[in-house]
């Protein structure tokens, strides 16, 4: 059976989906006809229902939540893993509605999280995460949302740090920041989404035993980003969490959900469960 995938080529996706859509672990019967796409990209695609598992923003996740089931592994969450809004020079806060800010996707989860520290935040355009740090720096905007491998660049680029919405989010809720998700379709049995639940997590286990190795799936994809780079990205953004979500992680969805639906940016029911 094949199913279609969608990640990005971060290294903490490539890292996670390599063994499996590489050929290195059994993969029960199924095969992987996968893209990778930037975070936005994947987003939108989720909205439209593209693709049958895919990497998504939790942010995207409360509104495609009844079209798509989260899966216990895969997902991007943690402790000291979130956004950061940068800008070439210190700014004051308490004007950031006056700000033009570019951020990597409105529905994003990095997004998501200025919303609710930063209600009046409004003048916002989308880019290409990648190319954030860059327009602020030629002035393009005053500020910048940045994520992924910004977090370990911007002060060498001439950044500086405003604001850390991961900090922001666990003093406000005293959770762990749900930054992206892997998702299937609902539509799926629950045996079929089990599968796939294990089949991803022993293609963590896959590369986790053979790391500090970087597989050659990881560095062709990293965009011309430094060694030291994806191993500091890979040992942030893929840890126990992403082998399990497990209590603390499920809780910590669950508290972006009902802080979003508080905030007024989601309406309606959840279903029984978010899972599958």
């Amino acid at each position: 059976m094949e199913l279609t995938l969608g990640f990005s080529p971060c290294p903490n996706d490539t890292f996670i989906f390599d063994a499996m859509v590489n050929g290195k672990i059994d993969t029960h019967g199924l095969s992987f006809n996968y893209v990778m796409e930037d975070v936005g990209t994947l987003n939108a695609w989720a909205e439209q229902g593209k693709l049958d598992i895919t990497k998504l923003s939790y942010s995207t996740f409360l509104h495609t939540v009844n079209d798509y089931a989260l899966l216990h592994s895969g997902s991007a969450l943690g402790v000291g893993v979130g956004p950061l809004l940068v800008a070439k020079s210190a700014l004051d806060m308490s004007k950031i509605s006056e700000y033009k800010i570019a951020i990597p996707g409105f529905n994003t989860t990095a997004n998501l999280l200025l919303s609710l520290a930063h209600p009046t935040a409004k003048n916002k355009s989308e880019m290409i995460f990648s190319d954030i740090e860059t327009a602020v720096l030629d002035g393009s905007y005053d500020a910048g949302l940045i994520i992924h491998e910004g977090r370990f660049t911007y002060q060498a680029k001439g950044l500086t740090k405003l604001m850390d919405l991961g900090d922001w989010w666990e003093q406000t809720t005293h959770a762990a920041i749900p930054l992206g998700g892997i998702v299937v379709r609902r539509s799926f049995d629950k045996e079929l989404s089990a599968t796939i639940d294990k089949i991803i997590k022993e293609s963590i286990a896959y590369s986790w035993a053979n790391y500090p190795a970087l597989a050659p799936f990881v560095t062709a994809n990293a965009q011309e980003m430094e060694e030291t780079v994806m191993r500091k990205h890979i040992d942030l953004y893929v840890n126990d969490y992403s082998t399990d979500l497990g209590e603390t992680g499920r809780n910590a969805i669950i508290t972006l959900f009902d802080k979003a639906k508080a905030g007024g940016l989601i309406k309606g029911e959840l279903p029984a469960s978010v899972f599958y």
